[in-house]
């Protein structure tokens, strides 16, 4: 026998109800880590890989430990401007040029130097740096050092107080003097330093200015080579194919042998 229609309605309620009541007691899909959501191996997180992030705000799988302060290096020693302690500095050589500068030779011997990185003295007469004043400018341009060869090479032990004074006086401005010839006693050492110039002469005299032939003083050069040796050769005075050619030679082996060319502190 059918059943009324009024009790219908409240049993089908009753088991809609019931149906709800289940699902809802069921752990939902998005809760559950199982092989539709594995973890990835590379970031160790979960589904989307996204980084978590530690509290200063570092990737937490780069993050590295805190590395130790290094110590600060401690700053290179340099020379002092006026370090006259030649022989303290190792294999350098120390050339000097006299009597320039000379319109042809000078820029000649400025080229040879530059072929072989070397730094020298030039000793420079005064007339000849009223008439060429732009082989100066050449020289300490290129890192070279000018001293003094008084106004117009007098032997200085031969003149007057007075006349060694205005030689001196009238020669470059420099922090070094070299007498003329070599000729010198302790009044020109004297006169010298109240102008506050250094005398300088020399350790190996190549007699270049006799012009003996390249080989000759090639020859004086490499014999006299020692750590901080002073080496005389002119750009000035004649002719100095010569002493160019030895010193294109002499340098090149010197170079070898593990010598540098520096200018004196003038």
């Amino acid at each position: 026998m059918t059943k009324p229609p009024g009790k219908v309605l409240p049993l089908v309620a009753a088991l809609l109800c019931g149906a709800v009541l289940a699902q809802a007691a069921t752990p939902s899909d998005h809760s559950v880590t199982s092989a539709a959501a594995p973890v990835s191996p590379a970031t160790g997180h979960g589904l989307l890989g996204t980084t978590v992030t530690s509290k200063r705000g570092e990737p937490s799988s780069t993050k590295q430990p805190r590395q130790p302060a290094q110590p600060a290096k401690p700053p290179v020693a340099k020379p002092p401007a006026d370090d006259w302690n030649l022989a303290a500095h190792g294999k350098v050589l120390y050339l000097t040029f006299d009597d320039g500068p000379q319109h042809e030779w000078t820029p000649k011997v400025l080229q040879l130097l530059r072929k072989h990185k070397a730094h020298a003295t030039f000793f420079v007469l005064g007339i000849q740096v009223a008439q060429y004043p732009e082989l100066i400018a050449a020289e300490r341009a290129a890192g070279h050092t000018i001293g003094n060869h008084t106004w117009d090479h007098k032997t200085l032990t031969l003149l007057p107080d007075a006349k060694v004074r205005q030689e001196i006086a009238t020669g470059v401005k420099s922090k070094c003097l070299r007498p003329p010839t070599g000729a010198t006693n302790a009044k020109i050492e004297a006169i010298a330093a109240s102008y506050h110039q250094r005398q300088v002469l020399w350790d190996v005299d190549t007699k270049d200015w006799e012009k003996p032939g390249a080989a000759s003083i090639e020859h004086a050069i490499m014999v006299g080579a020692r750590p901080g040796a002073i080496i005389l050769v002119h750009d000035g005075g004649g002719n100095r194919s010569q002493t160019v050619a030895a010193l294109d030679r002499a340098l090149t082996k010197l170079t070898k042998l593990g010598y540098t060319y520096r200018a004196l502190p003038c």
